[in-house]
């Protein structure tokens, strides 16, 4: 009787991580696309706002690293540095300035249509870097997930080429940035929390920045009658530090199959409000036919995806098998050697660590599908 409380407890928070996640990644979109959007605040400077969260990141991050001391920093060295967070700082800096610039061109709606290549261009990309085999069943349904979104181009009233482009350039560089923080991250064991994430690439994203900023946008803001309002700007770059984190906690909490299909959720209701609160956004069927379409491709990609941890996972029983057979082993090394029982190591706390999840592609996720898993045992 007392299981039932703590289960209903853990669904309330559950759903509660999940609401966090879908309302902080909905709000950012929609509330740069109001600030960029010369029809409403009217700021039509992407790589200005894209600094501006950089900054403002990377200095929240340093002063909880370095002033508070709230996180610790992981061992940097210039090699790493040089080799790992410099390239994957480029495509992250290219994958938010290129998606903030399309902003300026096409509809939320259509972006988030658009978006449905994210795991094409992640899975392509990581082929050719030799992290994913071609398959037959994955290369269908890639194809798949292309035609919905050709269908759903065909039937945008307001398709711009120079914005489609800017958006599929910027879904290109962020698929790079994933596949190389798989490759040059992760496999030489470094994993980096959101705040560890942001005190490292941040500022290096900002420099990248700077140059293109300079030349294409620099002169322009020297108008005049340029508005810039503190606290708009503020909120902004505050909302999407806390999208960033609510990421980690989500996977975190929930685990990286159930923040898949809470992107998908997203994804409709961004398409729904934008075309409520931006009236110059219109969708038409052919629009909802294609992106129906490609959805299902990437529903099916997420549960290829699933099924695949759930292949690589020895079954529970044998889990729970062997942690009694380690407990066994340490409980007579215990007696042998007189250990304290609090050098213990759980087999149990490490042997998830090393699953890649796209949503955070800097950190690990413990915590997958199965509730049970990644637990001390008793």
């Amino acid at each position: 009787m007392a299981v039932m409380p703590m289960m209903t407890r853990q669904h309330v928070l559950t759903y509660v991580y999940l609401l966090l996640y879908i309302s902080l990644s909905s709000g950012v979109i929609l509330y740069n696309k109001w600030l960029l959007s010369t029809l409403h605040f009217n700021f039509p400077f992407p790589i200005t706002l894209t600094m501006i969260h950089m900054a403002f990141s990377g200095s929240v991050s340093f002063l909880l690293i370095r002033v508070l001391k709230v996180v610790s920093p992981v061992k940097m060295t210039f090699n790493i540095y040089a080799t790992c967070v410099v390239p994957i700082s480029a495509f992250f800096a290219a994958s938010l300035w290129f998606g903030n610039t399309a902003y300026l061109y096409i509809s939320v709606a259509f972006i988030q249509m658009l978006k449905a290549l994210m795991p094409v261009a992640t899975f392509l990309t990581a082929v050719g870097c030799g992290t994913e085999k071609l398959r037959c069943d994955v290369f269908t349904n890639m194809v798949l997930i292309s035609f919905g979104v050709v269908i759903s181009s065909y039937g945008e009233i307001h398709f711009n080429v120079l914005g489609t482009l800017y958006q599929v350039t910027g879904i290109i560089a962020e698929a790079l940035r994933l596949v190389l923080t798989q490759v040059l991250l992760q496999k030489k064991g470094l994993t980096l929390n959101p705040i560890t994430s942001l005190y490292y690439i941040a500022p290096c994203s900002f420099g990248f920045l700077f140059i293109p900023w300079y030349i294409l946008e620099k002169p322009e803001m020297e108008d005049p009658h340029l508005q810039f309002d503190f606290w708009i700007f503020f909120t902004n770059a505050l909302c999407a530090l806390a999208l960033n984190l609510s990421t980690f906690v989500v996977i975190g909490r929930t685990g990286a199959v159930t923040i898949r299909v809470a992107g998908v959720l997203k994804d409709w209701i961004l398409i729904s409000l934008s075309t409520v609160l931006f009236p110059e956004s219109k969708i038409t069927p052919l629009n909802i036919i294609g992106y129906a379409i490609a959805l299902s491709g990437v529903v099916f990609y997420n549960y290829l995806k699933l099924n695949e941890v759930r292949i690589s996972q020895p079954p529970p029983q044998s889990i729970q098998d062997d942690s009694a057979k380690e407990d066994l082993l340490l409980s007579e090394k215990k007696a042998d050697d007189g250990l304290n029982s609090n050098d213990r190591t759980s087999w149990n706390d490490s042997v998830y660590d090393n699953d890649f999840d796209e949503e955070a592609p800097l950190m690990s996720s413990k915590r997958i599908s199965h509730p049970h898993l990644g637990r001390k045992p008793a």
